[in-house]
């Protein structure tokens, strides 16, 4: 939590600098470093020339770009090649949209607009906040970027090398081969950024393995005799595309590793990611002796950013081997390896590592590393406390309990059902030492509160019979003879349900217990009313062992 709190405000503070410059305009450093002043994100050259265009392309704002060169050739005013291609190479990065910068300004006047009310400007403002976390735009049939490289007097290397990888960045990759092949006519050469982009494209150009695995081939032999040196990017697009050509893949990614080492590159994160997802993947893991080198190699390096798909999210914790997990755990805990995993994929690390902890390490490790880890290092999801709550029960620790309810409520779990159930069925099942069952009966009465609350922007819980059941044993446990009652009479009859044998036994025994007669009568008629089997042996058990007036009787 306070990472997510500490990361939001960073990014709430660097919105506050760019939307409103004008109040960061002032220089009190001294000395003044300028990369730590915000930077000047409005155009300061007015007219219509190159030198305003440069400017512009630099702001990353697309559509003025776009607008100034039309202008320009609108004009005649010829424009550089140079030129041309930085605009070639916005378009294709943001895949012929708008920037961020220019979508939050737009989003910003449109809520600004007169006669729009705060519940409309609320959702759009969510709407708009869904819309920037989604995928990159799909490229559009001839859209800005083509339209500009077909108009383009001269076109270089340059110029294809920007389309081919914009067009694969944006999901054009048969497009994107085409222009590949009208490069090879013009006898232009790739760099190696354009073969690494066609390289991992291939999945998308052809179906079957073995046809995946020939074209990247050719891609590979075009660089050799281009002679284009193949760098670490290349071998990871080449490993990716590997993953998705099945037993092709297996039958040859040990290949790619060892002309890796031939040449002398040192796979990155990225590299022993894609190995894995190739030798373990899905639920048929196989047992294969890879992951352990792969393990022996991480331990030995503190590692740096080299490719986009860097990342620790190895599966030991999916392969249910705990050795192997705390191997990665010490691997990742190296240095700044962590930081690796963003705050999402670094919760997701720790929730499948505490799940295994659970599944295959003793009680008393498996709490040593709750305590530490909950909530300071991750944030414990629903199925993390159900896995939780059936180590305790497995190692029979389940005075626990009340503890991990408490932690359920800071979480935010209290209206699960599912994790409910579980807990009062825990709770319930058998007798505790009167200490702990008066701790299970303050969860209970918290339970039962949670229940009948109800708010504004909350849909009432609505009860179970099960559930009422567990919460009538644990306040007849107690001795709490009122509210069991109450959970019996008004809560089962309000949904239509019928208390089990043994809730009427337990509450019988507390009505003894607290020499409470009527109560007992009452059970007693409400068997009878209901037509129960179980009403004559309970009205027995109250004429015996309950000292009845004769109006009573």
């Amino acid at each position: 939590l306070y990472s997510l709190s500490k990361e939001a405000g960073r990014n709430a503070a660097k919105y506050i600098i760019k939307q409103f410059p004008q109040y960061f305009d002032k220089t009190f450093a001294e000395p003044n470093i300028p990369c730590l002043m915000p930077e000047t994100l409005t155009p300061q050259i007015e007219g219509v020339s190159e030198e305003a265009l440069k400017e512009r392309i630099h702001l990353r704002r697309v559509k003025d770009s776009v607008d100034l060169f039309d202008q320009l050739v609108q004009a005649g005013t010829p424009v550089s090649l140079e030129t041309t291609n930085s605009l070639l190479d916005l378009l294709c990065f943001y895949g012929d949209g708008e920037s961020t910068l220019e979508k939050q300004e737009e989003q910003k006047e449109d809520l600004e607009e007169p006669g729009v009310n705060a519940s409309e400007q609320k959702a759009q403002k969510r709407q708009f906040q869904r819309g920037s976390q989604s995928s990159d735009s799909r490229w559009r049939e001839n859209n800005n970027a083509e339209r500009i490289f077909k108009i383009m007097p001269e076109r270089n290397a340059h110029s294809y090398c920007t389309m081919i990888r914009g067009m694969v960045k944006h999901g054009a990759s048969a497009k994107a081969y085409d222009m590949y092949i009208d490069m090879l006519n013009e006898r232009h050469k790739a760099d190696v950024h354009t073969f690494n982009a066609l390289i991992a494209a291939v999945p998308y150009l052809k179906e079957r393995f073995l046809e995946r695995w020939e074209l990247a081939k050719v891609f590979l032999n075009h660089m050799a005799q281009q002679e284009v040196q193949p760098n670490l990017l290349t071998f990871n697009a080449l490993l990716k595309t590997l993953r998705r050509c099945g037993g092709v893949g297996r039958s040859m990614s040990l290949s790619v590793i060892k002309e890796m080492e031939a040449l002398d590159i040192e796979p990155s994160l990225a590299t022993y990611d894609h190995l894995l997802y190739i030798f373990y993947r899905g639920v048929d893991l196989c047992s294969s002796g890879i992951i352990l080198e792969v393990l022996d190699d991480v331990e030995k390096r503190s590692f740096i950013p080299q490719d986009p798909d860097d990342g620790m999210d190895f599966n030991c914790c999916d392969l249910k081997d705990i050795k192997l997990a705390y191997r990665l755990n010490k691997a990742m805990e190296k240095g700044d390896n962590w930081k690796f995993l963003d705050m999402d994929r670094l919760n997701a690390y720790w929730s499948k590592f505490f799940s295994l902890l659970c599944m295959m390490e003793q009680i008393d490790v498996v709490l040593k590393w709750y305590k530490e880890m909950s909530p300071s290092v991750f944030y414990p999801t629903p199925k993390n406390i159900l896995d939780l709550l059936q180590a305790l029960d497995a190692a029979n620790h389940l005075e626990v309990i009340p503890s991990v309810w408490e932690d359920m409520k800071q979480l935010g779990f209290s209206r699960r059902n599912d994790l409910l159930e579980e807990l009062l069925s825990l709770m319930s099942r058998e007798r505790h030492p009167d200490e702990i069952q008066l701790a299970f009966a303050k969860c209970a009465e918290d339970i039962k509160a949670f229940h009948e609350q109800s708010g504004r922007e909350q849909a009432p819980l609505e009860w179970t019979g099960s559930a009422l059941g567990h919460v009538t044993l644990l306040f007849s446990r107690v001795g709490r003879t009122q509210d069991a009652w109450y959970v019996m009479m008004e809560r089962f009859q309000q949904i239509n349900r019928i208390p089990t044998d043994q809730v009427m036994d337990e509450f019988l025994d507390c009505a003894k217990q607290t020499n409470c007669p009527d109560e007992a009568i009452k059970l007693v008629k409400l068997a009878a009313s209901l037509g129960l089997p179980s009403s004559q042996r309970l009205k027995s058990r109250t004429e015996k062992e309950f000292e009845l007036s004769e109006k009573q009787r």
